[in-house]
């Protein structure tokens, strides 16, 4: 069966984005796919100043994994460190990567302007241990979005050039575009992102989420209730796209003629957000209430997941002379 790999990592809440675009996902690839999926936490070290609450961001992601319907029996769920091969790998594939193939790398331009008092190693070899992290399990498949493709194209490029200078040792691995590539935040300009305060977490009560959504920036057009609206600029039309698809229509219709008001349209939103986040929200409150499932489910994929590691290791050495 094809192997598929993809991680995320826990630099904080999982938000709608995160569930529309990759949790979703991942939930459907077990059905057609051996799935391996990781709790990235190496790479969260490039971007987050207090490590301290690595574990809490860790196990909640994991709980937000299993509740939206990853099962640990058809998939491989495990922490990234506690499988230290991939860090050896990430090391001899650094010995190949040029830096100006790293230094061209979109992400890498992007972040340097978020912070650039902060441009470390570890940041410029992102795409080198993301490339460990895909090829050490012979993955052939991963899903991503539109922004990681860069990424992912870097990677090939350097299974190929392993594969040119030892042995052909890894498949290229493909990319499998999300169905909903950018969703885009509450400010109405950037990409959902925990980082910018711009997101909608999915572990939010009913309460708090509609909260947040009333914060959401509309139709910067639109003053006041008896204007008509703009639902193809307004960025809580777009998710209602996502969570009212059988309304967008009507909803579009009744804003061009003022017959609903920013407010109530954001209303509406936060309603059925929590309409399809409830049966997320009673499993994931269920498994919570057993953390040390959580624990053993992660300690298993990880013995799972090093088997796999281990051998493909000994063939790299191998090729590479190192043995």
């Amino acid at each position: 069966m094809t192997r598929v790999f993809s991680g995320a990592r826990p630099t904080g809440r999982q938000h709608i984005g995160n569930y529309l675009g990759a949790i979703q996902n991942y939930v459907k690839l077990q059905a057609e796919y051996e799935c391996v999926y990781s709790i990235v936490d190496v790479h969260a070290l490039t971007t987050l100043d207090d490590t301290r609450k690595l574990p809490e961001y860790t196990y909640e992601l994991a709980l937000d994994w299993l509740a939206a319907g990853i099962d640990p029996k058809k998939s491989i769920v495990f922490v990234q460190s506690h499988v230290p091969e991939v860090m050896e790998l990430s090391t001899y594939l650094g010995m190949i990567t040029p830096l100006s193939w790293l230094l061209r790398v979109p992400t890498f331009k992007e972040k340097v302007k978020q912070q650039p008092e902060n441009v470390n190693y570890g940041l410029v070899g992102y795409p080198v241990l993301m490339t460990s992290d895909i090829i050490l399990y012979k993955a052939e498949v991963v899903p991503v979005g539109e922004d990681q493709v860069p990424h992912l194209e870097l990677a090939r490029e350097i299974v190929r050039r392993f594969n040119t200078l030892y042995a052909p040792t890894f498949p290229e691995p493909k990319a499998k575009l999300t169905d909903f590539p950018l969703i885009v935040g509450l400010d109405g300009k950037n990409k959902m992102s925990k980082s910018l305060d711009n997101d909608i977490p999915i572990s939010f009560s009913a309460e708090e989420t509609t909260k947040r959504v009333m914060t959401a920036v509309t139709d910067p057009a639109r003053q006041f209730r008896k204007d008509p609206g703009h639902p193809d600029v307004c960025n809580v039309y777009r998710l209602h796209r996502y969570f009212s698809p059988g309304e967008t229509d009507s909803i579009a219709e009744r804003c061009r003629g003022a017959q609903i008001g920013c407010v109530e349209c954001k209303r509406l939103l936060a309603e059925r957000i929590n309409a399809l986040l409830s049966p997320f929200r009673e499993k994931r409150a269920a498994i919570a209430t057993n953390p040390d499932y959580v624990k053993e489910v992660l300690a298993d994929g990880a013995e799972r997941a090093r088997v796999i590691a281990r051998e493909t290791l000994r063939e790299v050495r191998h090729n590479m002379h190192l043995t």
